[in-house]
């Protein structure tokens, strides 16, 4: 039997995961910085894509199945394959939105609904074969409730403000930039100011006994449930979370989405394992 290799690339905001998969066997693994086409201009999708390309293996691959957010038309979609075509020796490129690669690893061929949080949020209805009702994220400044960067935004207003308890403030002053230039500058003038804001989840989590975090991340995630995720059928389907952020809170949803009704079928904090699997059937 002749032997198959696939290149698998799941990537966020953070980081992008590639794995070589031969015969249904992971054989290598390459992370690199993340890349988001929503985010960034294609300029520097193409340089972080090269130079992913070039600490993997150089063979020949039957197929690159790529999941990214922001794989929103045609001529996006066209443009990355391309561009893979032109830095991989390859038969088949498959581009596709990180949604779809989160249904997939959540639900395989069964339907459900398939939320994502991580440091940006999503979700939809998948039937089975594809996303039948999607429910728009609207990104960290328009959406992404129940993601890190929102929880991350709302706190730091909070803190320009003045509205964050003087204890938790001043151990914010120690450990991160604190002055209001500061803070403009990287969240104006950030390459990825999601990322940073969604890097302050730690330290916030880390004081969720305190009355005024718990209201904050509680809240947060009932603004997930209540403004996307009700919008679907929950009382049929269960829900599959998708992300880092989500599995780090699971104590946490877990109430809040029982309290509405959401049944939960699984918390997968990382895609590509499952990936690797649909991909390997």
């Amino acid at each position: 039997m002749d032997m198959k290799r696939m290149l698998i690339c799941e990537s966020g905001a953070t980081k992008a995961d590639w794995r070589v998969v031969e015969n249904g066997r992971q054989t290598a693994r390459v992370l690199s910085e993340g890349i988001n086409v929503s985010t960034m201009p294609m300029d520097a999708v193409e340089s972080r894509i090269r130079k992913a390309a070039l600490e993997l293996p150089e063979a020949e691959y039957d197929e690159i199945h790529f999941y990214m957010a922001g794989v929103a038309t045609p001529p996006i979609r066209s443009a990355i394959e391309n561009i893979l075509k032109r830095d991989f020796k390859v038969s088949e490129v498959e581009v596709q939105n990180d949604l779809t690669g989160a249904a997939r690893a959540a639900c395989g061929h069964e339907p459900g609904i398939v939320a994502i949080m991580g440091t940006g949020s999503n979700s939809c209805y998948w039937d089975g074969q594809k996303i039948a009702l999607h429910v728009k994220s609207g990104g960290f400044i328009l959406g992404d409730d129940g993601s890190a960067s929102v929880l991350g935004r709302i706190f730091i207003s909070d803190f320009i403000k003045g509205l964050v308890p003087a204890e938790i403030a001043e151990e914010y002053s120690k450990r991160f930039p604190s002055g209001y230039p500061e803070i403009v500058e990287l969240v104006y003038h950030n390459s990825d100011p999601s990322a940073w804001l969604g890097s302050l989840c730690p330290f916030i989590l880390s004081f969720y006994e305190h009355p005024y975090i718990k209201k904050l991340v509680d809240s947060h995630i009932q603004a997930f449930v209540d403004r996307s995720l009700k919008q679907y059928d929950i009382a049929k389907y269960p829900v599959g979370i998708i992300g880092g952020f989500g599995n780090a809170l699971k104590d946490i949803i877990r109430p809040i989405f029982e309290d509405s009704g959401i049944r939960i079928r699984a918390f997968i904090p990382d895609p590509i394992e499952e990936l690797i699997r649909y991909h390997s059937r």
